[in-house]
């Protein structure tokens, strides 16, 4: 077959296979989703599994039935297929200020965290963000991005979330420059604003303030002292993230004032 004829035709088979596999996010933003979901699914559980059987745990009662409730409060307003998945939790007894999770719901959050959230509410959009990263199919998008960019990145280094404490970190670190800085890096930073907007909205639909949101990453600022241009990392800056919530504020009031006037109230502590 003519060289040129064959290069058309696989353009052609590819911009059609990418158009049918476009779908939207929370948002309304256009994904491209091309990997099984159940893969990732039992690809996270695989990780998940491991980090419960090798990594050291907490095992205070008090701080498990804390950020349990927390996160609990938040599924419980999840809607559609994702409130069936089988979500589970695990806090690791490290001091990083951190949190992130696998495919399929599998929530991982470091001790160090809930030394720098003062209280339900800003644990709340911690948990409230990475449970949008699921619910988004970010990991999905993500993978299929590489895919089709020819970035090579394996399943089980699909972390989401993250970047609490240290904003160069993230499951991109071993890209090179150029397609991290001028494909991936914008685009991690696109499903993180979108996790900080649906999370925003599931802690106000579970009856926490949404306002505290706006407290904890003034508490991660000041924390974090390693000043990385936005532009190199794949979180946007904390600044950034700040200005968004509070623009939609008028939205996830809206939501939280609804939550409290059909009694969602939640006392999960501090």
């Amino acid at each position: 077959m003519n060289r040129t004829l064959y290069m058309g035709l696989l353009g052609v088979t590819l911009i059609a296979l990418l158009v049918s596999a476009c779908s939207s996010s929370p948002t309304g933003r256009k994904q491209l989703v091309l990997k099984s979901e159940a893969e990732l699914e039992r690809e996270g559980t695989r990780q998940f599994r491991i980090i419960q059987e090798q990594a050291p745990l907490v095992q205070n009662g008090n701080t498990i039935d804390y950020v349990a409730c927390v996160a609990d409060a938040i599924v419980a307003v999840v809607e559609g297929e994702d409130a069936d998945l089988y979500w589970e939790l695990a806090i690791v007894d490290q001091p990083d200020v951190n949190a992130h999770v696998l495919p399929g719901g599998k929530i991982v959050v470091k001790a160090g965290l809930l030394g720098v959230t003062e209280n339900q509410h800003q644990l709340a959009a911690v948990l409230g963000h990475e449970v949008a990263h699921v619910t988004a199919r970010h990991a999905n998008e993500r993978a299929s991005r590489a895919a089709v960019t020819g970035v090579g990145i394996d399943i089980a280094a699909i972390l989401l979330g993250g970047g609490y404490s240290n904003q160069t970190r993230g499951a991109y670190e071993a890209l090179s420059t150029g397609a991290a800085l001028g494909i991936m890096n914008p685009f991690s930073r696109k499903q993180e604003t979108e996790a900080d907007i649906v999370g925003l909205h599931y802690m106000a639909r579970a009856g926490f303030d949404p306002r505290q949101s706006v407290e904890l990453w003034k508490n991660m600022n000041a924390k974090n002292q390693t000043k990385i241009p936005e532009y190199m990392s794949t979180h946007p800056s904390g600044d950034t993230r700040i200005e968004n919530l509070v623009a939609d504020y008028p939205v996830a009031l809206k939501l939280y004032n609804e939550a409290k006037a059909q009694g969602k109230d939640p006392q999960c502590g501090n």
